[in-house]
Parts: C-alpha cells; sequence; structure tokens
C-alpha cells in the first residue's frame, strides 16, 4: 500500500485536493471490502504494551488517532483501524445535512506541509451517520465529532447539538465542537454563558464520554472559561486544537491567503503549546491536535501533557504508513529517554 501511495501521490496532487479526498476515500471504502483487510492490519499494526493507553474509560491500542474532518460521514474507520491508528474521530457531524460552503473550499500549500480548508461542515447529518456508526465493528474507539447546523441561531445552539448527539449515540466517544472557523456562527459560541448551555444540554442528554474542542485562535480568557466547563461540567476530556485563521509569518506557498482554517505542520507549535497550556489546568486526558506528521511532533505533544494525538493534515502529506511509522518510533524515543511506557512520558514538559 505504501508503493501504490507513493506512485499515486504525484498524480492525486495534480488534481483538485477535493477531487483527490474523493478518490482517495473511494480507494479505501473499496479496500475494506475485500479479504485484504486483515493482512494488511498485521502489516500496519505495531502491537507493543508501552503503546497502550487508557483514557475517558477506553482502551486505546496506541496514542495515534485520526481527526475529525477526514472521515465525515463514518465510512473508514475499519479502514483506518487497519491502518494501524489507535482510534478514529468522524464527523464534524450537524442535525441535518450540509452541502457545505461553495468550491473551491480546499488548498494544499505543499511548500509548508499545510492545507487551508473552508469547507463549511459538509456532511449526510447525523441521522445517517448515527445508522453507519450504529453497524460499525472495529477494534479501536470511534468517536464523533458533534457541531451546530449552520442556519441554526446561537440561542437554538443547545437544543441542535442535542438533537444531534441523540442520533449518534452508538459513537465510543462525543466531541462537542465549538471552534470551527469554517461556520457561521460559530464566533457566537465561543462565549462562556453560550459554551455552559451547549455542554449543559449535551451532559443532561447523557453524552459520555464528552470532550470539548478548543480553538487555537480563542483569547486566554476564552480558554480560562472553557477550561472551567471541565470541573463544573465534569467531562471528560479536551482536544486542543483546531485549524486556524491565522497565517504564521514563514508560510511560502501561494495559497497562504486563502480564507479558512490551515492546518498541518506551521500550527504544531502554537498546537503544542495550546497542549501544554490546558494540561497544567485540567485533570482529564487531553487529546493534541495540529501539524502531527512524525513520532517527534507526536512525542512533543504527549511529553507537553497529551494523552492522545491526532492527525489529518500528515495523512495526506505522508501517507497510509503514517500511524506504523509514528508508532514505531515512538518506541524508539521512549526507549532513548527510559521510559517504560507511553503513560510515563506523558505531561514530563508540561511545566516547561
Amino acid at each position: 500500500m505504501e508503493r501504490v501511495y507513493s506512485t499515486l501521490k504525484p498524480l492525486l496532487f495534480r488534481l483538485p485536493p477535493e477531487m483527490a479526498h474523493r478518490l482517495a476515500h473511494a480507494g479505501l471504502r473499496g479496500f475494506q471490502r475485500t479479504p485484504l483487510l486483515d493482512p494488511v492490519g498485521d502489516r500496519f499494526a505495531v502491537t507493543d504494551d508501552r503503546l497502550e493507553t487508557t483514557a475517558f474509560g477506553l482502551s486505546f491500542p496506541n496514542p495515534v488517532g485520526v481527526a475529525a474532518g477526514f472521515d465525515k460521514n463514518a465510512h473508514l474507520p475499519p479502514a483506518l483501524a487497519a491502518l494501524g491508528f489507535g482510534f478514529v474521530e468522524v464527523g464534524g457531524v450537524t442535525a441535518e445535512p450540509q452541502a457545505g460552503n461553495p468550491r473551491p473550499r480546499m488548498f494544499r500549500l505543499p511548500e509548508d506541509e499545510a492545507i487551508v480548508n473552508r469547507m463549511g461542515l459538509n456532511n449526510d447529518g447525523a441521522t445517517v451517520v448515527g445508522d453507519r456508526l450504529a453497524r460499525l465493528d472495529v477494534d479501536v474507539p470511534v468517536g464523533v465529532n458533534i457541531a451546530k447546523s449552520e442556519d441554526v441561531p446561537p440561542g437554538e445552539a443547545p437544543a441542535d447539538y442535542r438533537r444531534s448527539y441523540e442520533q449518534v449515540t452508538g459513537a465510543d466517544l462525543f466531541v462537542v465542537n465549538i471552534s470551527c472557523p469554517n461556520s457561521q456562527g460559530f464566533a457566537a459560541l465561543q462565549s462562556y454563558d453560550s459554551m455552559a448551555a451547549i455542554v449543559s444540554e449535551l451532559v443532561d442528554a447523557g453524552a459520555s464520554p464528552l470532550l470539548v474542542k478548543l480553538s487555537p485562535d480563542l483569547p486566554e480568557r476564552a480558554v480560562t472559561d472553557a477550561v472551567s466547563l471541565v470541573s463544573e461540567f465534569d467531562l471528560d476530556g479536551v482536544v486542543a486544537t483546531n485549524t486556524t485563521t491565522e497565517r504564521p509569518r514563514t508560510l511560502e506557498s501561494p495559497h497562504r491567503a486563502e480564507a479558512g482554517g490551515l492546518s498541518g505542520r506551521p500550527i504544531e507549535p502554537r498546537a503544542t503549546e495550546m497542549v501544554r497550556y490546558v494540561s497544567r489546568r485540567v485533570d482529564v486526558p487531553v487529546v493534541g491536535v495540529g501539524g502531527v506528521a512524525t513520532a517527534e511532533d507526536a512525542y512533543r505533544k504527549l511529553r507537553a501533557g497529551a494523552r492522545l494525538v491526532q492527525l489529518y493534515t500528515g495523512l495526506v502529506y505522508r501517507g497510509p504508513s503514517i500511524a506504523r511509522d509514528i508508532n514505531r518510533d515512538l518506541l524508539e524515543l521512549l526507549e532513548a529517554d527510559g521510559f517504560d511506557s507511553l503513560e510515563a512520558a506523558v505531561g514530563v514538559d508540561a511545566e516547561a
């Protein structure tokens, strides 16, 4: 599969990003319907007790997961698990199907190993995604990212989130997304009162384990408010972070000026600092997201306080072996630093 991707990657990168994404999805969906699923799973799995971790009452065979956005509609968890990922987050999902923003709405920044997207939460809707989740049979946890419907005003957001949740209860964990930069109305959700109303509604509906996903663009006061919700509502975890609307000066690609959320290597330092900031202030597991493409990227987030990490853009640039490669190299990093388990390394740099 690695050789196939290395051959196809130049061809895929000549196509519009969204078209290439659809072709990759079609290939993975076809693959998971074949007898190759188990043999590929054996090839890509890195089975080692040192990588195993627990969080949110769930067991993870390794800490490397797929972030929301790659598999919006829960088509691919079996294929992604076979590629060696320790968990998968599908979505974002909204109560009703959404077409998203007009095309073009995704842009590669290959010089920066980054992507800008303004997809706008296009998805099949919570009912359809929930049906797929209920039929899944995979050996790794599958979470679902729940977001606000585009046409729902902020005052009605709590009921909208609850409506979505009630259709996707077959997931193993739930992530409340109040930080999407590519859909209207999310900025209004990031006040304390708005966040509290949404979280309270989901807790009342029985969403558990429940995590909140933060934006790297939040001012410190808003981050503090979001973190306070964790203890107030006894939430199970924090996902840090979403994409950013800011543009580092180091960007070289001509697409750097496109509107939307930036992901990939340029946001790695900031995302890691957010992990460190949050992990010092909560007593629940943190999932680190943003710029993870190598074991070193993952290791920095783990040492900063993340219990798990997620990636999306790294999968586009590094290919289907990325989870296996990161997990293999994480074992070498743990051994070099004298840690006998992944959990022993979590948070050792949190106070740095």
